[in-house]
This record gives C-alpha cells, structure tokens and sequence, in this order.
C-alpha cells in the first residue's frame, strides 16, 4: 500500500517536472526569436553555398574537369562576372541613381500639386501629409531595413558563411548528422540531400524569372525612351527575387520618374510593369516550376507576413527558400509517415 508522504512525493515530483518542461520550452521558444535573424543569414549563406556548387556541378557535368577546378571557376568567374558588370555600367548606373534621387523629391511634389486640383486628390494629400501616417510609413521602412548586424556586418557575414560552405558542405552536413539519434541518421542525411536538390532548383528558376524581367524591363523602358531606364530595369529584376512585394516595391520610383515626363507615360510604365509580372507569373514561372519547384503562392504571402514583422528586409527576402524548407520537412517526416502507417 502506498503511503500518503510517497504520494506527495510523486505529485511534487510530477510539478516539478512538467514546470521544468515548459520552462524550457519557453527558454528555447524565446531563444528562437531572438536568434531566428541570424538563423535567416545562415540561410542566405546557404543559398549562396548552392549557387556556387550548382554552377560547379554545371561546369563538371559539361567538361568532366575535377570538382576542385570546376568549384574555383564557379567562385572566381562569378566575382570576375561581377566586377565586369560594376566596371562596364557602373559609372552610368551611377549616374542614374544620382539622378533619380534627385528627380523623386521633385516628382512627389509635382504629384502632390496634381493631386491637389482635385477634390479627392485633395483628402488624399492630407492623408499622406498627416503625421500619422508618415509615422506609419517611417515605421515601416525601419522595420523593413531592419537587420541583425547592420547592413554591411550582415552581407560580411552571409558572404563568409556562404564561403565556408562552399568550400566544405560535407564537414558542416556530417556534423549535423552526428547529433541526431542512431535511428535517423540515415533519414537525416537523405533529408539534407533533399532540401539542397529543392533550393538548388528553386534558385535555379529564381535566377531565370529575374533575367526575363531584366531583359523585357529594359526593353520596354528603352523603346518608351525613359530616363535612368537601366537602372530601373536592374531594380526590376533585383527585386523581382522578393515574391509579391519586390516587383511592387519597384514599380513605385518607375512610375514616379516616368511621372516627371507626363501622366501618360506614368500609365504606360505602369502598364508596362504589370505586363511583364503577368508573363513572367504565368507563363515564366509555371514553365519553370514544371521542371523544378512549386511552392503554393499563398503559403509564401503568409511565411512573408509572419516573419518580416520580425525580422525585416531578410524575412520578404528569405520566406521563400524558408518554405521550400519547412514544405520537405512536413513531407519527409509527417505527410509520409502517416501514408505508410
């Protein structure tokens, strides 16, 4: 028979263990979200990693060098293609961008002042105008140029991650290994190899999306015979890797610039943008998905939502590779396990 102190006992026991449980699922909780910006530059060093060894790959399957060769091609013809580009239309981007940070003031005042002529326009002018929502608005950029380390401290380290992972990813991948249990060790590593074929696909027709918006951008401002055209055909495709956002983000100093001109031509700049994001949201992208990775577009807008109040700039940037992610885990570990029991 069990006596009344044992029962105390256990009963204290059991509090004292489930308190120690969800203390440390708080701790681990709060640890996340104070670490998940630095989880995200890990990530975006990862990406960089796969850019590097799938053009290494590409360069082997094509020539059959040796892996080294074709890695050091892969890392040095990319900063040597980098720095051809800077040196060959970087004084004239320059320029550019010189000009249109001149010509924005001066085309949101000629815009205020159309505005004004009308009475709608006017109530929209007050709005803008209003304290509050200039508040909103500098709240919101804050929030979006918000990083870990500061701007430059976070392309270092994403740079010298994403280099340390290029150079040796079977160190760091069998490390991870090592900490997993004996019985999911094997699953663990097909997991990895998974993941990385997933990122490397998506990036591939990331890649490929954002050089069609170039191009066509390009194309269409120049024939408009738009100033500061290449500049913002580059913010374009640039921004065209942020889903949803990006290409709105660049529509605004278009329309702005093309606003200095006349009207009209801001209406064809917007045309013009919007045309290129239908073809390359529905013609582009589904080709490329057909044969690489399809991610649904509302899961993205969500990842985007929950994580950029966090973590700014980096979480519109990074929900996407983060859902490619998330979406193979729930398959590999969840959705297959409950098919096969």
């Amino acid at each position: 028979m069990i006596k009344q102190d044992d029962r105390e006992y256990s009963f204290i026991k059991k509090v004292w263990t489930a308190g120690s449980i969800i203390a440390f699922i708080v701790v681990m909780l709060l640890l996340l979200r104070a670490t998940f910006s630095v989880l995200l530059l890990i990530l975006a060093g990862c990406l960089i990693a796969v850019y590097f060894r799938g053009l290494s790959d590409l360069i082997q399957r094509k020539t059959k060098w040796k892996e080294g060769l074709c890695l050091t091609i892969s890392i040095l013809g990319t900063l040597l293609l980098v720095v051809f580009l800077l040196w060959l239309i970087g004084a004239k981007v320059q320029a550019q961008i010189a000009e249109l940070s001149d010509a924005l003031p001066k085309t949101i005042e000629k815009t205020k002042e159309q505005l004004s002529q009308s009475p709608l326009g006017q109530k929209i002018v007050e709005k803008i105008s209003s304290a509050k929502t200039q508040h909103q608005v500098q709240s919101l950029t804050q929030t979006f140029f918000k990083s870990t380390f500061g701007v430059l401290g976070d392309v270092y380290v994403v740079l010298f991650i994403g280099i340390f992972f290029t150079a040796s990813p079977k160190v760091y991948k069998q490390g991870f290994i090592k900490i997993v249990p004996p019985a999911g060790k094997r699953k663990a590593g097909t997991i990895l190899n998974d993941i990385g074929n997933n990122l490397k696909k998506w990036l591939k027709g990331k890649l490929f999306a954002m050089l069609v918006v170039f191009v066509l951008t390009s194309i269409g401002l120049a024939i408009m015979g738009m100033p500061m055209w290449l500049t913002l055909a580059l913010i374009a495709g640039i921004l065209n890797f942020i889903p949803n956002f990006g290409p709105l983000i660049a529509l605004i100093p278009a329309v702005l610039v093309a606003f200095l001109q006349s009207p009209s031509t801001a209406l064809w700049v917007a045309g013009l943008y919007i045309a290129v994001q239908v073809t390359e949201s529905n013609f582009i992208t589904p080709m490329v998905q057909q044969k690489l990775v399809s991610i649904p577009p509302a899961l993205i807008i969500i990842a985007q939502l929950l994580i950029a109040p966090l973590t700014g700039g980096w979480g519109l940037v990074l929900a996407t590779p983060l859902m490619v992610i998330v979406l193979e885990l729930v398959k590999r570990l969840y959705i297959e396990k409950q098919e096969s029991s």
